[in-house]
């Protein structure tokens, strides 16, 4: 016979009842700030980029600026363009968009440089940065408007941001056109 104490006797002792108890919020805090499930989960887009329509005879889209992807803290590829519109409006186009999803990201322009490797994943804060909205989805093409005012020569970078953890999962230096 052994002098160890069974389970249950264990389970009613109260120091083991509040370890539980806080083990427990912990997971169910953790599960909400990291959303661990997101890194299994694609979010994928498919928007159509602007076009001239035959109806209104507008004018085809212009490339006002353009940039491949690198990848920070997640792999991604993709591209992205900036397209002005006949109405004189701008979009922000992302094509062809392959990165992890993740909590809170967004898509900036940033004053900030691009920079390779991990010395570019937490740049983007630093300076100024306008926030375009939340990344519509991790896979495929999407549109973002761009505010009139946003002057592109002072914003010349984009970042798939993670609002989150303040960190870049991809960027790209825009060249005008």
């Amino acid at each position: 016979m052994t002098n160890a104490p069974s389970l249950r006797v264990v389970l009613r002792h109260p120091a083991v009842r509040v370890v539980l108890v806080v083990g427990a919020v912990l997971v169910v805090v953790a599960l909400f700030v990291f959303e661990p499930w997101k890194l299994f989960v694609d979010r994928t887009v498919d928007e159509a980029g602007p076009a001239a329509t035959a109806a209104t005879a507008a004018a085809a889209p212009v490339v006002l600026a353009r940039g491949e992807l690198i990848s920070h803290e997640h792999a991604s590829s993709g591209s992205v363009v900036v397209l002005g519109l006949s109405d004189g409006s701008r979009i922000l186009r992302l094509q062809d968009l392959r990165t992890s999803d993740g909590p809170l990201l967004k898509v900036w322009l940033s004053d900030a440089p691009v920079i390779d490797g991990r010395e570019g994943w937490h740049v983007f804060d630093d300076g100024r940065h306008v926030d375009l909205g939340e990344l519509k989805g991790n896979v495929g093409s999407s549109n973002y408007p761009v505010p009139p005012d946003v002057d592109l020569a002072a914003l010349p970078s984009l970042s798939i941001w993670c609002d989150r953890f303040n960190v870049s999962f991809a960027a790209a230096a825009l060249t005008t056109v």
